[in-house]
């Protein structure tokens, strides 16, 4: 027996027809090198309507790729409905990729176009000879003075625009392609994972649910995380379904801009990596950013004295997620449960370093990594974790290595070492390749981490295994020093004591000016490696 209910598809041009008729004086908010630019989702639609009109004067196929090479602007989100709501696949490439990975990720994915800023040219034009599909780049003017190259495939965005005509948003398939992002490529190629219209849907669904981010009307979202960084979140969804204001920050990402944002437009939802709330936080001092209802932050975890430093400045600790471009993005959220909000303020604080419960929709397990056993929710079995659910990625667009990260049975497996409690908390122990492997034993080079930073004086910390005769590996802590303090590698080590096992105290450490990061802001641990290959440990 069958339900009853119309067969009805699941497709972004839903989300666009909901925010242009409802909520059309909705504001969306770009901070560019010009000044701040200010428009209304019925403003935007129009526009976002007259590019999908654009995409066929320029021919693109029906199913073409549509790139992106920009920064979190009103434009740039134009893209994202355009592409989609007419057929096409929406790509975002990640700008701070090295230029033969781009190359590679432009190529691979068969991209006809690409729209790019215009402050982004000089890094983006030496790129293009290697290029293979594009036939057309579109300059977004964001303000800049950059030199436009002068070549007959160069486009102007806002003339292209004027001369259009609008198109009506339509997409029959919920299953068809909307968009396409690369993985950052840490080992390899980078691997594309490809998101349907229905699995873009359903995350915005459940990332407005009260027991996630929320995201409402009433909201006016600060979106810090990349517009090519795993659907920025899903927040260019979420908010847009819920009629919230919108504010892009554009290419300065300093503290001060952001905290500037915050408190000028009244944010109460901001997102964004470990990296960067690590640097804003000083910047919050004085400032009146009561506005806040929510601080989220993903990408890697979230040290506690980072998220507790937050409570005490602003009143409201950060809120952490974990997930991954193969996850949509969102896989898990920390909420507190109703039997703990009576807790200590210390095991709250303790709770939320958890990674937390699998968001609705999704599944999780862990497993042995090498038996495939699966593994009791005890909060002390450690195996990988492993997710499925409606917008989970099964496999990578065009790769013959997909089947090494998915299971027999179709689960993705993460690279992430975690356990999961009775509560059904996630616990983020390290990456399978992070792991310091010392006489036979693991050490979690994540925990360790949160520990050094910790320590009062400490701004950032990352810990690698280096060989050792005996032990094969032992941890190496590199330890970057709060602005004017200062700190010896004793005080470092006997502030794990009492905090860490004794075989997990680093055997060195090293004082670094900064801990190299990813494109997306995460800690760099292969930088780090490859900086101190051939690194000879203090003798016993």
């Amino acid at each position: 027996m069958r339900g009853l209910m119309q067969d009805f598809p699941l497709t972004l041009p839903m989300i666009v027809r909901r925010a242009e008729t409802l909520f059309a004086d909705s504001e969306i908010v770009t901070a560019s090198p010009g000044g701040l630019e200010r428009t209304t989702y019925g403003q935007w639609a129009e526009r976002a309507h007259r590019l999908g009109g654009v995409l066929d004067d320029l021919g693109v196929s029906a199913d073409g790729r549509v790139a992106t090479f920009g920064w979190n602007t009103a434009r740039h989100l134009e893209c994202y409905y355009a592409a989609p709501c007419t057929g096409r696949v929406l790509h975002t490439l990640n700008i701070r990729l090295f230029a033969d990975q781009l190359t590679y990720i432009v190529n691979h994915a068969e991209d006809e176009v690409i729209f790019v800023d215009r402050s982004l040219l000089p890094l983006f034009w030496p790129l293009v000879p290697t290029f293979e599909t594009v036939k057309h780049f579109v300059v977004m003017d964001d303000g800049s003075d950059a030199e436009i190259p002068d070549d007959p495939r160069v486009r102007d965005y806002e003339t292209l625009l004027a001369a259009a005509s609008p198109v009506a948003f339509g997409v029959d398939d919920e299953g068809a392609a909307a968009a396409m992002c690369y993985t950052s490529g840490t080992t390899g190629n980078p691997k594309g994972v490809v998101y349907s219209h229905r699995a873009m849907v359903l995350h915005a669904m459940a990332s407005m649910a009260s027991d996630l981010m929320g995201v409402c009307q009433a909201d006016t979202v600060l979106a810090i995380v990349p517009m090519f960084h795993a659907n920025v979140w899903g927040l260019a969804h979420s908010a847009l379904m819920a009629g919230a204001n919108i504010v892009f920050p554009g290419p300065d990402l300093t503290p001060a801009a952001i905290v500037g944002h915050i408190e000028r437009e009244r944010v109460t939802l901001a997102a964004g990596v470990p990296t960067i709330w690590m640097a804003a936080l000083p910047e919050f001092k004085g400032r009146d950013t009561s506005s806040l209802r929510i601080v989220v932050c993903g990408g890697s975890a979230v040290p506690k004295a980072l998220s507790e430093a937050y409570r005490e400045t602003i009143g409201l600790p950060i809120t952490q997620a974990w997930g991954m471009t193969e996850t949509g993005p969102l896989g898990s959220w920390n909420t507190t449960k109703k039997r703990f909000r009576d807790s200590s303020e210390d095991e709250l604080a303790e709770l939320r370093t958890a990674q937390g419960l699998p968001v609705a929709g999704v599944e999780v397990r862990i497993a042995d990594a090498d038996t495939g056993e699966i593994l009791p929710w005890d909060g002390e079995s450690r195996g990988e974790l492993q997710c499925q659910g409606p917008w989970i990625a099964s496999g990578y667009y065009n790769d013959p290595r997909s089947g090494e990260s998915f299971t027999d049975d179709g689960w993705l497996r993460t690279g992430d070492v975690a356990t999961v409690d009775a509560d059904g908390y996630i616990r983020l122990r390290d990456r399978t390749k992070d792991l310091v492997k010392s006489g036979g034993e693991w050490i979690s080079s994540v925990e360790l981490e949160n520990e050094i930073m910790s320590h009062p004086k400490v701004q950032e910390a990352a810990v690698i295994g280096v060989p050792h005769e005996r032990w094969v590996e032992r941890p190496l802590a590199c330890v970057v020093v709060k602005p004017g303090e200062r700190v010896t590698a004793e005080e470092i080590v006997d502030h794990l004591r009492d905090r860490v096992a004794k075989w997990w105290l680093p055997d060195a450490v090293e004082f670094i000016d900064e801990v190299p990061k990813t494109s997306v802001g995460k800690f760099s641990k292969k930088d780090l490696r490859a900086k101190f290959e051939g690194y000879e440990l203090p003798s016993e």
